[in-house]
């Protein structure tokens, strides 16, 4: 067997690159054996796998700015990495960078209850908030399904959510400052504790920025009470359209509840077999719904949320008599995706987001797609927001199986945007969503968009290869594009399009 000659000048790049970082990061701190490296190969949408050069491990701020210096000034591409329960390929290592990792950031630095605030690095998880300050009666609203896991500083990239997010927001709501360290190794910190700053809403604009601005190393996160009184309802259905319309109508009647979920018949059945949360099998569809709030607000909105219920055709109701059972309902929902690990060897998760009104015609759409594709679809999402997230099943030791996944929710996110929603609504775009983002941008935005990341990252260091379409004519915009031009080579090579491997040694799951 012929062996592959390996790259000289790929080895000489790794080999300056360590000597570099050994000034500033302990051995421990560099994983650079190809053996070592496995555990970095994907994020969360695992259907593709690739080593990177070598990853790096910082514990502070002044490290992480040493690493983005020594890789800027090698020119060598950095992939920043939270937990790596990404679900866009956002933290796809390369083969030609480097992964930072910033998962050994996990100290809560302040709590600060009169502020109500508690500011944290980036590798503290979601869960571990609320379980710093929870004593106190305090809690951080968005709670990703992934929250055990997920790290503050995956969150912010991705501008997460979360079952609760219909009242309470997504991360950008929720975050009130930061420290970030940009493309050069230039500190910089953007808001801080007070609700409102003066000036460009920079906070705004790294929030959801996917790792290609800058790197998170503190966080400022606002805390909330916990509720007097939180009520957990379940609502039976005889079809997922018709729950999607009895979301509408809630909202119609200016009820916000603090979330409201929707699992159809193939989700529900694979919960119930995982978790065995108390859900009823075969119904054809499920509605949670949690209302929070002083008691007398909770009481009044409960008796007119039960009518209405029944009023949109609700065939069955149960209430959460105690904080266990609430907790139960909720523990099912948020192991939806694991679940389908019952019923199928993979799945492939999509992420988009749709006015409300629109459910029921893209609910119906799904199921018309899924049969033609001839791929099962389980609908699991926050119905309040629109917030949609189809799990496509196949089995990717059937030849075609996983081609025919990504097609499938490639149409769906088309049918999202064609309704007036976005490719995304937490998840973010990385490289899953990436060559459809003409479908929603035109040229002129997307140069635009463009030069805000050539203006954070000159050198095009930081993540390159995600959220920026490669097939796309190159509008006249300036100096900036040519520059992303000029870098295209570097940039995107080694990434193709979702419906093939990012890359050409990529290996199946």
């Amino acid at each position: 067997m012929q062996l592959p000659i390996p790259d000289p000048t790929r080895f000489k790049r790794r080999k300056a690159l360590i000597s570099l970082l050994r000034k500033h990061l302990r051995a421990d701190q560099i994983i650079h054996r190809r053996e070592d490296l496995v555990a970095y190969e994907c994020d969360g949408l695992s259907a593709y796998r690739q080593r990177p050069m070598l990853v790096a491990l910082p514990d502070s701020t002044e490290q992480v700015a040493a690493v983005l210096r020594s890789c800027s000034h090698l020119d060598i591409p950095i992939v920043p990495w939270g937990a790596g329960t990404g679900l866009s390929g956002g933290a796809l290592p390369r083969e030609d960078g480097v992964v930072l990792s910033t998962a050994r950031m996990r100290a809560v630095l302040d709590i600060d209850l009169e502020n109500r605030t508690v500011t944290v690095q980036p590798g503290v998880t979601n869960r571990s908030v609320t379980e710093a300050v929870e004593r106190s009666g305090f809690y951080y609203a968005p709670d990703p399904s992934s929250q055990i896991a997920c790290s503050i500083g995956g969150n912010i990239a991705e501008n997460s959510g979360g079952v609760h997010c219909l009242k309470y927001g997504t991360t950008t709501n929720n975050l009130l400052g930061l420290e970030v360290v940009l493309a050069d190794g230039e500190i910089v910190r953007v808001g801080g504790k007070g609700m409102d700053q003066a000036g460009y809403d920079l906070l705004g604009l790294l929030t959801g920025s996917e790792g290609l601005l800058a790197i998170t190393t503190e966080a400022t996160l606002r805390i909330l009470p916990k509720p007097e009184v939180a009520q957990a309802v379940m609502a039976v259905y005889d079809s997922v359209a018709a729950a999607g319309q009895a979301v509408a109508e809630i909202i119609a009647a200016g009820m916000v509840p603090a979330g409201m979920e929707i699992m159809d018949q193939l989700s529900v059945e694979a919960v119930e077999g995982f978790v065995g949360a108390g859900y009823p099998l075969g119904v054809a569809a499920l509605l949670l719904i949690e209302l929070d709030g002083p008691q007398s607000e909770v009481e009044c909105h409960s008796r007119a949320l039960e009518s209405l219920l029944r009023q949109t055709g609700a065939t069955a109701l149960s209430h959460a008599t105690t904080e266990a059972e609430r907790q139960k309902l909720w523990a099912g929902r948020k192991a939806a995706f694991p679940a389908m690990g019952r019923i199928s060897p993979d799945y492939y998760c999509m992420d988009g987001t749709i006015p409300r009104g629109a459910l029921p015609q893209v609910l119906q759409r799904i199921g018309e797609l899924s049969a033609a594709y001839g791929l099962r679809v389980a609908n699991v999402f926050h119905a309040g927001d629109g917030n949609l997230h189809p799990l496509v099943l196949y089995d990717s030791n059937v030849e075609g199986d996983l081609e025919k996944a990504e097609s499938l929710g490639a149409d769906i996110l088309k049918l999202c945007v064609e309704v007036g929603g976005v490719l995304s609504g937490e998840h973010g775009i990385g490289i899953e969503k990436r060559d459809l983002m003409p479908c929603m941008f035109k040229d002129a935005d997307l140069d635009a968009q463009e030069r805000v990341k050539a203006e954070f990252d000159p050198q095009q260091v930081l993540n390159p290869g995600k959220v920026f379409p490669t097939l796309r004519r190159c509008a006249e915009a300036g100096p900036c594009t040519c520059m992303a031009a000029r870098k295209s080579s570097r940039s995107w090579n080694g990434f193709k399009a979702a419906s093939a491997p990012p890359v050409a040694d990529a290996k199946l799951r």
